[in-house]
């Protein structure tokens, strides 16, 4: 498979050296500003013959990105995170130019796997009401977006299970925190490449949930498996629908 990595950060110069070790060429690198790069600019020329294309830029060129891939008839993963109130006039964007495109905060199996687990713990904590429910996520010190687009996930995943808690407070509390409210706390420092924690409190004890990233490679792998999946693909698919078939779950 043949495959064009939009952004050449971090992620991409790891998923570029995964790529080569599972038979998968990269067959340009886009990004105006990396050391690097093979282009500074989405193009005709500079997509090629790319079969799929691997998104890890910024947020704020993300839907620009989706509509010059789209034009050019190019299948599309999105790792990029910070995003999400545009997913409605990406899916537009796909589904008019009848390409295929998978998004996700992280597109760690691991992680998936994680939720999965996190979801199932809250539906059996929601009747268990002596239990207080809270979060941590820690990232490197480079990291731009607060909370984590994974955090923000494990958030929803929670406010959608645990019937008591109707908000998440994500910035520093000065007060007492409210029965209602769930607090989603980042520690941002050092080269963590991701630690996501969900604690489950009373009294008497604590149940803590927990995800560690040794590094990226779990990121980068993910996300040339879902370039697999998406391959060939028509829709817009989040990880969620990847997972249930590599899982058979659902």
């Amino acid at each position: 498979m043949k495959i064009a990595l939009i952004g050449f950060g971090r992620m991409g110069k790891t998923i570029a050296n995964l790529a080569r070790e599972h038979g998968i060429e990269v067959v340009a690198a886009i990004d105006p500003s990396a050391e690097g790069a093979t282009h500074k600019e989405i193009n005709r020329e500079s997509i090629g013959n790319a079969e799929v294309c691997i998104d890890f830029s910024q947020p704020e060129t993300v839907v620009g990105n989706i509509e010059k891939i789209a034009s050019l008839k190019k299948n599309l993963v999105v790792g990029t995170t910070g995003w999400y109130d545009k997913l409605d006039g990406a899916q537009k964007i796909v589904e008019k130019s009848g390409i295929g495109l998978i998004y996700a905060s992280n597109f760690s199996i691991g992680v998936n796997v994680f939720f999965k687990i996190v979801e199932n713990a809250a539906s059996i904590m929601n009747n268990l009401t002596e239990y207080d429910v809270f979060c941590l996520e820690m990232h490197h010190k480079n990291k731009k977006d607060s909370p984590s687009g994974t955090a923000k996930s494990i958030e929803s995943l929670l406010l959608e299970k645990i019937g008591r808690k109707k908000k998440a407070v994500e910035e520093k509390l000065n007060r007492e925190i409210a029965g209602n409210e769930m607090h989603v706390a980042s520690v941002r420092g050092g080269s963590v490449p991701g630690t996501h924690s969900v604690f489950f409190d009373s009294s008497a004890d604590t149940i803590e949930l927990k995800h560690t990233a040794r590094n990226r490679n779990g990121f980068a792998l993910g996300a040339l498996q879902a370039a697999k999946w998406i391959k060939g693909k028509k829709g817009f698919y989040s990880i969620n629908d990847m997972v249930k078939e590599l899982t058979k779950d659902g």
